[in-house]
């Protein structure tokens, strides 16, 4: 969208990639308009009852300009908006016929869009086909009953979203240029763009608490900016120069948006209480219902903090994408990656999910001095990561009697483990010797680093 987030506008046009992400096919840009009769026509059917049509389209209006908002495949390096492949997006078939009924309620709707209320951000407004795919959106053919028990469009959709949801009516139209202001961003650099960055830089920061806090926003870059995303560079594996080029400004945007479509999952996914109840049969691919809806959810949420993890499907469904998630999870975890969710996989799924959610609320931020490498630090690893590890241990130890020393040679062996694990131990945290961030944020208390 363009620059100033806090106006959203419905897009001109709309580039939709014609196959998977990764997959090599053509872009295609064309009216938005003319896009979601499209969508439209290849979802749902002419036939349902008006209100139910009406509900679907300002669903699929609303997905639409939350994927361009967020800009959530440019900020992972695509040159696209959005996928024509309903295993990530919306069905959009190339030059297929549109029904004229469709046409014409699209004409009169498609710059309405769905909001929560308090936010101006489109809704990602999710949604199944209610048959063989469930999600925790909207049911397509759910909207039918629905329509047919009388309920107008507004009502479907609160049936599905909440009752905490508005309709935006006739928002303006404009161009959706990339938020990328064109030229790198750098201490003593004049532009609304600053004033955007740190907002965003600000948000991360609730949640990464090693990013410190920039006091005055404006349109200036000042020095508490640079540092500022000096330490977000540093956290997220960029070259920590302080200057925001188009791979810094983009790894922001995701962030950013991940962060508060994170926190919609905490408050509206899986609670707490349902986490520690998840203990399913084994799940393999192929396999459906609440507990792959639950599992996908908690990889979700530890996703966003691990960028060695690919978010999976959130439909219910162990597809494919939701297999490869899972097994680069277990890959990043010293687990056999089977691509297979069995009892030790789980364990350590919920695990992982009681770490990140805890450092994701504010009882578990911290305030450090050593930054979180941003990924687990287990047994086998080796490099600059687990020498920082070791260090920290060693600093603890120098103060707990209980903590073995071990050796500062970056490599995570067995002696390196036994004091990873004798801290967990007195911390009450999980003992599986795998340095997540409750694992970090404790040895930085123990070293007197971190109150």
């Amino acid at each position: 969208m363009p620059n100033n987030i806090d106006t959203p506008v419905v897009p001109e046009y709309i580039t939709v990639h014609l196959g998977l992400p990764d997959q090599p096919a053509e872009n295609v840009r064309v009216p938005f308009v003319a896009y979601i009769k499209n969508v439209a026509s290849s979802e749902i059917y002419p036939n349902w009852p008006e209100s139910a049509i009406h509900a679907n389209i300002l669903a699929q209006i609303s997905y639409a300009m939350n994927r361009i908002y967020t800009e959530y495949y440019r900020s992972r390096g695509y040159d696209f908006d959005i996928t024509s492949t309903t295993q990530y997006d919306q069905k959009f078939i190339l030059n297929r016929d549109i029904f004229e009924n469709i046409s014409q309620i699209v004409d009169h709707i498609f710059n309405d869009y769905v909001v929560k209320q308090g936010t101006v951000q489109p809704y990602f407004t999710q949604y199944c086909n209610g048959t063989t795919s469930t999600c925790p959106g909207l049911s397509q053919w759910g909207t039918v009953g629905l329509a047919r028990q009388g309920l107008v469009p507004y009502e479907i959709l609160q049936r599905f979203y909440g009752d905490d949801i508005n309709i935006v009516f006739n928002a303006p139209v404009g161009n959706n240029e990339e938020s990328y202001p064109g030229v790198a961003l750098r201490l003593g650099s004049i532009v609304e763009s600053v004033r955007v960055l740190q907002r965003e830089l600000n948000r991360i920061g609730d949640n990464y608490p090693a990013i410190p806090r920039i006091p005055q926003i404006s349109v200036y870059y000042d020095l508490p900016t640079e540092n500022a995303v000096r330490a977000f560079q540093k956290i997220f594996n960029l070259t920590p120069d302080g200057v925001v080029g188009k791979a810094t400004w983009y790894k922001i945007k995701l962030i950013y948006s991940g962060i508060k479509q994170l926190n919609e999952l905490m408050s509206e996914g899986i609670t707490p209480e349902d986490a520690e109840r998840f203990y399913p049969p084994e799940l393999k691919e192929g396999d459906s219902g609440k507990a792959v809806e639950q599992m996908q959810n908690l990889l979700t949420i530890i996703a966003y903090f691990d960028n060695s993890i690919p978010l999976p499907a959130m439909n219910g469904v162990f597809d494919a994408r939701t297999k490869n998630s899972l097994m680069a999870f277990q890959t990043q975890y010293g687990l056999e990656p089977t691509g297979v969710l069995n009892r030790q996989s789980a364990n350590m799924l919920l695990s992982v999910y009681r770490d990140t959610r805890a450092m994701a609320t504010e009882n578990g931020k911290s305030v450090s001095r050593l930054i979180y490498p941003g990924r687990a630090i287990l047994r086998g690893r080796t490099g600059a990561d687990v020498e920082d590890l070791q260090s920290l241990i060693n600093r603890a130890a120098a103060q707990n009697a209980f903590i073995p020393q071990v050796a500062e040679d970056g490599i995570f062996g067995e002696a390196t483990e036994n004091a990873v694990k004798a801290v967990q131990a007195h911390e009450g945290l999980d003992v599986n010797g795998i340095v997540g961030p409750l694992t970090w944020q404790a040895l930085l208390r123990l070293s007197g680093l971190s109150p």
